[in-house]
């Protein structure tokens, strides 16, 4: 056996070393423009975007990494819209039929009440009373507001419905504070912020709760989907969604009578099959929306960022891409929607860091690299064989009673 041993080692020490060639980079595709109406406004300057990680562009696939228009092959043009993103997914299969810069950062508005919902629907109870705090109606002049009052006290679903109907600005913070726990309105952003990583949407960070604009707030066209699929999985979103009227409590304590709220997204009232949606506007940001609309069995939702209310409004613009998406065979995708847990999901049989770290004495010399690195290590490897040789020829044979200390033994 150890005869055998040495002429192998010794017949590798003769095998030429090979260094591969580097790998030619792949054609950037041709950027094919979206179809965009044409709007005539001043908007004003928006913050820049964080840097583009090329690794975030492709998340549901090659295809998607582009800041023009993706479709499936042989599919007619998408209807012109003012949208400066967007994407058409299917809610059950996860399938993306189209999109138009999908990866692109934006600001989100009101659609980001939905990342609110998504993150902490599951965990409050809808039978909670909460008690509204000066705090909680700290919000900007002017933008959306339920109604809440200072020392109101008012049922969980109903700030909810307050939130998805009216997309209360008071009612964000409230539900922020109460999910938040120990750390308030920052736990609450910070559970969104949690929750957007696990589900892939890694273009999305939160900085308000409700959408108002905030340094540093981003999203996308195609996490927008992914949060909305989040959304749309809960049956108490899908009934909130869908309420037109809902009647504020009478605050008797405080000697204020309640209140009749309607649900905002006219996409419930004028779309065959809505499921609803959400709507947004800040200056900044511009319109955005979500919508989702069921036919024949098939669910679709759309999402679109940074549009103008003309010649359509948001939720307008939204059905049009709708009515495309049903239009196309149920096979046709150009990418798809990754799973919660999956770009953070560690495979079971992959080694740790750990494992995967080469000993201190066999590492290489740190800024080496290219085929450096290959060629040293070629070296290192030959004088390694080498010492082999010479330790299989020269140690004692083992008795047949001797074991090997640990045998057996995983590694931690």
């Amino acid at each position: 056996m150890r005869n055998r041993l040495l002429a192998a080692a010794s017949s590798v020490l003769l095998l030429p070393v090979v260094v591969p060639a580097p790998a030619a980079a792949a054609p950037t595709p041709a950027l094919v423009p979206c179809p965009r109406a044409s709007v005539s406004t001043s908007t004003p300057s928006r913050p820049s975007p964080p840097p583009t990680v090329a690794e975030d562009q492709e998340v549901g696939g090659a295809a998607l990494a582009t800041a023009g228009l993706v479709v499936p092959d042989g599919a007619a043009q998408p209807p012109e819209v003012s949208a400066s993103s967007w994407l058409v997914a299917d809610l059950d299969t996860g399938e993306v039929l189209g999109a138009c810069g999908p990866h692109e950062y934006a600001t989100p508005a009101s659609v980001q009440k939905l990342l609110l919902t998504a993150a902490l629907l599951p965990d409050l109870d809808p039978q909670q009373v909460a008690t509204v705090t000066k705090e909680d109606l700290d919000i900007e002049p002017g933008s959306s507001a339920v109604g809440l009052l200072v020392g109101g006290q008012y049922p969980v679903e109903t700030l909810w419905l307050g939130l998805l109907m009216q997309s209360g600005n008071d009612a964000a913070n409230v539900l922020a504070r109460l999910g938040g726990g120990a750390e308030g309105r920052a736990g609450g952003v910070r559970a969104m912020n949690e929750f957007a990583a696990e589900l892939g949407a890694r273009q999305t960070h939160a900085v308000t709760p409700s959408g108002l604009d905030g340094p540093g707030q981003f999203t996308s066209a195609y996490d927008l989907a992914l949060i909305a699929r989040a959304c749309f999985a809960e049956p108490a979103f899908q009934r909130y969604a869908l309420t037109e009227t809902h009647q504020i409590p009478d605050q008797e304590a405080l000697g204020r009578k309640g209140f009749q709220i309607q649900n905002g997204n006219s996409l419930i009232d004028h779309y065959p099959g809505a499921l609803g949606g959400k709507t947004g506007f800040t200056t900044l940001a511009r319109h955005t929306y979500v919508g989702a609309a069921e036919r024949d069995g098939r669910r679709l939702v759309v999402t679109l960022l940074g549009a103008e209310a003309r010649p359509l409004r948001g939720w307008e613009q939204g059905a049009t891409l709708l009515d495309w998406g049903f239009a196309l065979p149920r096979e046709t995708s150009v990418g798809r929607l990754v799973e919660p847990g999956e770009l953070t999901a560690v495979p079971a049989d992959v080694p740790s860091a750990a494992d995967a770290r080469p000993a201190a004495d066999d590492s290489l010399p740190e800024g080496l690299t290219g085929p450096g690195p290959l060629l040293v290590g070629a070296v290192v490897g030959v004088g390694g064989l080498a010492a082999l040789i010479v330790r299989l020829a020269t140690r004692p044979r083992r008795g047949p009673g001797r074991r090997r200390r640990g045998r057996g033994r995983r590694r931690a």
